[in-house]
């Protein structure tokens, strides 16, 4: 199948949705199908305001179309909600090609956490967005009941995966875990607002508290709490050795669809602190990590559950799972031929 993604995150972003696009499209082309993304990269932009690492792409509907009709796709799945999602959006209704969508970030609640925006009023322009979409797929099934209470209920699910290759128990620790006082309790992920990282620095478990990331939070958190240990962002080898070489993994952020962070942290035996929200709250379960309200409750419970039990959930999680879902989101596209007519008529308007 020739499959066309639409995204306004992508490369050099490091986050869930860029390494969940990165992964699916690396098990797709592995299938044999032929992917194609449409990026911020292939446009001018200019970066997004409070989260610079966003590039918000000068792109209009006529030249996206073009790429779409030069592509050729039969499958159009919009990843994002900015302006290349607006524009492939705006195509595919102009031109009948039916597509497919992602809920990826916990919208709403992330823009009022930035800005004097009422929660109800982004809801609207969730509901005007997605509700064209055949499918909408979601990471969780709380999410999938969290739209449908917006009249959005054509969901399906794609959960995320892990790479076990990497992510795996009995790793050695991080080498700057070595001095520090156990137990250790890591964080990972973007250091912004809205991840709500202040929680967990607040808590008043003994041991070290080590953050693992970057964002624009991360100057004003270290200055605020000197005891804390900022080992910035970290990929690959390192970010498993930190996740292995932990005592407990600490996800305080109530705003995550999913939390991939989570499951890599399973997958590598540590267990999980959390609030009892959607992501977490979809996730965790049996022994493997604790969640309450009271964070430094679910550290200290966290501390006492079984590696054992946290790498089996981790266990479940994986990439080719994962692909399946998505392309089974696909299913109303016709495998065999792309709509020609859509394409024709985007070749005679331009």
């Amino acid at each position: 199948m020739r499959i066309l993604i639409v995204t306004d995150a992508w490369e050099p972003q490091v986050n869930g949705v860029v390494r969940t696009l990165q992964a699916t499209i690396g098990e797709l082309r592995k299938e044999g199908h032929e992917v194609e993304v449409i990026s911020p990269n292939l446009f001018r932009s200019i970066p997004c305001p409070s989260y610079g690492e966003i590039r918000l792409a000068f792109a209009g509907s006529r030249r996206v179309g073009r790429m779409i009709a030069q592509f050729e796709p039969q499958a159009i799945h919009i990843s994002t909600e900015g302006p290349l999602g607006l524009a492939a959006r705006r195509w595919c209704l102009s031109n009948g090609f039916p597509f497919t969508t992602a809920y990826h970030t916990r919208f709403p609640e992330y823009v009022a956490a930035r800005l004097p925006l009422s929660p109800a009023l982004v809801w609207r322009f969730i509901r005007w967005f997605h509700r064209p979409a055949r499918h909408i797929m979601v990471a969780t099934r709380s999410l999938a009941r969290e739209l449908a209470e917006q009249g959005l209920g054509q969901t399906m699910m794609w959960e995320r995966g892990v790479d076990h290759a990497l992510f795996r128990p009995g790793r050695a620790p991080h080498p700057a875990f070595a001095d520090l006082t156990r137990p250790i309790q890591l964080y990972v992920g973007r250091v912004a607002v809205e991840k709500n990282i202040e929680a967990f620095l607040d808590s008043a478990q003994p041991g070290t508290k080590v953050i693992v990331g970057d964002g624009p939070a991360l100057a004003e958190l270290a200055a605020r709490h000197p005891d804390a240990y900022f080992l910035g962002k970290l990929g690959g080898e390192a970010l498993a050795s930190a996740y292995a070489g932990a005592d407990v993994f600490v996800f305080p952020s109530r705003t995550d669809t999913f939390g991939l962070v989570v499951i890599e942290a399973l997958s590598c035996g540590t267990p999980v602190a959390a609030y009892p929200v959607p992501g977490p709250g979809d996730i965790v379960r049996g022994g493997a990590g604790v969640l309450d309200d009271d964070l430094d409750a679910a550290i200290a419970g966290a501390l006492t559950c079984s590696r054992t039990d946290a790498a089996a959930l981790g266990a479940r999680y994986n990439w080719s799972g994962c692909t399946a879902q998505f392309l089974r989101a696909l299913t109303f596209v016709p495998a065999d031929a792309h709509p020609a007519a859509a394409i024709a008529a985007t070749r005679l308007e331009t």
